[in-house]
């Protein structure tokens, strides 16, 4: 007979209830999982292995870590780790628990849904920032382990005063969500540039502006020239990624857009909020832009239209190019004159 992992079980794996059916990986995560028959060392353990991979993951990313390399770092063999984790893939659903496996911030007394639901989305982005790896973990479907459904719990818990239904709340988790994974990607993407010296400002040389003004004309740009030309783009292009000002500006709109949705539900005798002030219903409106977004991806007219557009484009460019050759040997031509008559002056002063 062997013996589960020393892991606390869920309710519904205490005795006397019926387990279900789980693939290795999830009856791993849930603590139900048989430990191996034959245990080749007893100071090898899931807990050792997967701590192992995740001191590799948090020092060179995801890439570092292989059944091979765990290994090693542990003085075992490869085929060690197998007794105890069947795939690599078990191994990043274990990883990510073990970091998913964390305390959120503890509600508020009275509820404040908007306060609780920030520290909710700041304390992911701070996870996944310290953790940057996680977000190179494939998805493969709706949250299902113990940690991340903790997570899930957590965020419906700051909404457990809004009048938002069952899925107004999955679906206000899910947005925050994906803005707080966003967020880690770029903070983490801009820190290796900045680290690896390949920002846009090194990418071009030192006159960012000046090269943007040059390549960004107002015929094909023709709202960010203006942005362009005042220098705006070039300075916000080179500055470095800051939390409360970068982060917090789209997470407080983000909260904005939530509460203008809460306060439409609670609105007693108000407006149906599923429809905006300009009275066109809100399913209807995403509906109509889906369709917009796929006529412009699929139907072959627009296509057609659009490669079209594209040859005007590129022989738009291979006119600026010309007209810009031209104007540099405009400007050589001048300096060849100006030398011209500075050598024939310095000829008549000699003589």
């Amino acid at each position: 007979m062997t013996d589960t992992p020393e892991t606390d079980l869920p309710e519904s794996a205490l005795p006397g209830a019926e387990l279900p059916d789980l693939p290795p990986r999830l009856a791993l995560a849930w603590g139900v999982a048989e430990r191996p028959e034959r245990v080749p060392r007893r100071e090898l353990s899931i807990e050792r292995i997967v701590e192992a991979a995740v001191e590799i993951a948090d020092a060179e990313g995801l890439a570092g870590v292989s059944m091979a390399r765990v290994a090693k770092s542990l003085g075992f063999t490869t085929m060690s780790l197998y007794r105890y984790v069947t795939s690599k893939d078990d191994l990043l659903l274990l990883m990510q628990e073990v970091v998913l496996d964390l305390e959120f911030p503890p509600p508020h007394e009275p509820a404040d849904w908007r306060a609780e639901l920030r520290e909710w989305a700041l304390f992911t982005f701070e996870l996944f920032r310290r953790h940057s790896w996680v977000l190179d973990v494939p998805v493969t479907g709706a949250p299902i382990t113990p940690a991340s459904l903790r997570a899930l719990d957590a965020g419906l818990r700051a909404l457990r005063s809004t009048p938002l239904d069952d899925g107004d709340k999955i679906a206000t988790i899910l947005l925050l969500n994906g803005f707080t994974r966003n967020a880690a990607l770029l903070d983490r993407d801009l820190r290796q540039a900045n680290t690896a010296g390949t920002d846009a400002a090194a990418a071009v040389g030192p006159e960012l502006a000046d090269t943007l003004r040059a390549l960004v004309d107002e015929v094909r740009f023709p709202y960010l020239r203006p942005i362009v030309e005042r220098g705006s783009y070039a300075a916000y292009g080179t500055s470095t990624f800051d939390d409360e000002e970068d982060v917090g500006w789209g997470l407080e709109r983000t909260l904005d857009g939530v509460a203008a949705y809460v306060a439409a539900r609670a609105a007693a005798g108000g407006p149906d909020p599923e429809t905006p002030a300009g009275g066109v219903p809100q399913d209807e409106g995403v509906a109509e832009a889906l369709a917009v977004a796929q006529r412009y991806a699929s139907d072959p007219k627009v296509k057609k239209a659009a490669a079209k557009r594209k040859d005007v484009e590129r022989r738009l460019r291979e006119e600026q190019k010309k007209v810009r050759e031209r104007e540099k040997a405009l400007r050589e031509a001048r300096k060849a004159e100006a030398e011209a008559v500075r050598a024939a002056q310095e000829r008549a002063d000699r003589g």
